[in-house]
């Protein structure tokens, strides 16, 4: 029932509006003009001020035509650079972009998706419960839409998140993220006539960094160190040094031990050069897990199976906005899409699986008579 051209057509459309981080405005404008086309009431939020974007987070609602509970589908509208002017092309039965931007399936294949379904129930006046949407703004700089949403006009309990990568992927678990921002500060001094009169910041920073544990901690945790910056001449003692860190875990409490750990690194470096710390642990998202024999999963795996596709329950090493929408109580999976090499110019996504995902979507919000 998919109609195969027309999402692939929405699709290409899609992709060739620019929606880089902070500048979705352009494609959300378009996005909410087609939901307004498919049938549903849609509005915007506020939350600009929050993520600093040029739009809101999107909302739309599908009014029930069938008795059932709300459910909430999910996706992002911003995508990583280079993403402005992607060129699609379609060969061998595969959308790559011309390999100077992204594609962009991320998350635009999603939402192509969620459209075609959209369109597809209206017109063949299919029954289906209420069907809620959010689409947000900034979801690849840390989720930070999807922390501005305003849910108190979003009822629903579950929620399918249409990202992540593999076709048949679903997301039973996601770890928790915690950003470490802090810069160490010494005490400047010129290097070659009164270095003792100095505290490297620079060296305090390597001293905290050598005890720290980084990169696989554990088959749930991980941690690392993404930039450390120090500007100066080299005749001067540095006074600063900044880094940016992260770590990650399945696990809430071994999340919580590991920043703790490499907070106190940086403390005990600091303390034993002179040195002063600032800044420290940012909580991005939380940690969430189900059972495979979860009924939500089963649920979904048993729609996978009725349109074809390998039901592939796994542990995402990855947040979305899942993590978010759990932590509020909506029950959330992520539903993997079929993109593949995202965030790379080799990104590439199968029409195939694009219109599979479209119909794995059908098949979950269609409600038997």
């Amino acid at each position: 029932m998919i109609h195969a051209e027309r999402l692939l057509n929405t699709f290409l459309e899609y992709v060739q509006i620019d929606s880089e981080s902070r500048h979705e405005a352009a494609f959300a404008a378009q996005l909410a003009a087609d939901l307004t086309a498919a049938g549903c009431e849609v509005w915007f939020d506020e939350s600009q001020a929050r993520t600093g974007s040029d739009t809101g987070n999107l909302y739309a609602v599908l009014p029930a035509t069938a008795a059932g509970e709300p459910l909430l589908l999910a996706a992002h509208m911003d995508t990583v650079s280079p993403g402005r002017g992607i060129h699609p092309s379609v060969a061998d039965g595969v959308v790559r972009s011309d390999g100077s931007t992204i594609l962009a399936s991320d998350d635009k294949s999603g939402i192509a998706a969620i459209v075609e379904v959209l369109r597809i129930l209206t017109e063949n006046s299919l029954p289906h419960p209420e069907l809620q949407m959010v689409f947000t703004v900034c979801e690849e700089l840390g989720l930070d839409g999807a922390h501005a949403l305003d849910l108190d006009r979003i009822t629903a309990k579950k929620a399918l998140v249409l990202d992540g990568c593999e076709l048949g992927e679903i997301a039973i678990a996601a770890p928790g993220n915690y950003k470490l921002k802090a810069a160490v500060v010494g005490r400047t001094s010129h290097a070659g006539i009164a270095p003792e009169r100095g505290v490297s910041a620079i060296q305090v920073m390597a001293e905290a960094i050598s005890h720290m544990r980084l990169l696989r901690i554990d088959e749930e945790t991980t941690a690392n160190i993404g930039s450390i910056r120090a500007d100066g001449a080299t005749n001067i003692v540095p006074e600063r040094c900044e880094i940016q860190a992260e770590a990650r875990s399945l696990d809430d409490e071994k999340l919580i031990t590991q920043g703790q750990h490499m907070m106190t690194c940086l403390t005990c470096a600091c303390e034993k050069y002179g040195a002063s710390l600032e800044g420290g642990l940012i909580r991005a998202y939380s940690p969430y897990r189900y059972r495979k024999d979860d009924p939500f999963v089963l649920r979904v795996c048993e729609a996978c199976r009725t349109v074809g596709i390998e039901p592939l329950p796994m542990e995402s090493g990855g947040g979305s906005d899942a993590n978010v929408l759990h932590a509020h109580g909506i029950r959330s999976l992520v539903i993997g899409t079929g993109m593949t090499n995202v965030h790379t110019v080799k990104e590439s996504i199968a029409v195939r699986d694009l219109e599979s995902v479209a119909a794995l979507l059908l098949e979950l919000t269609t409600v038997a008579q």
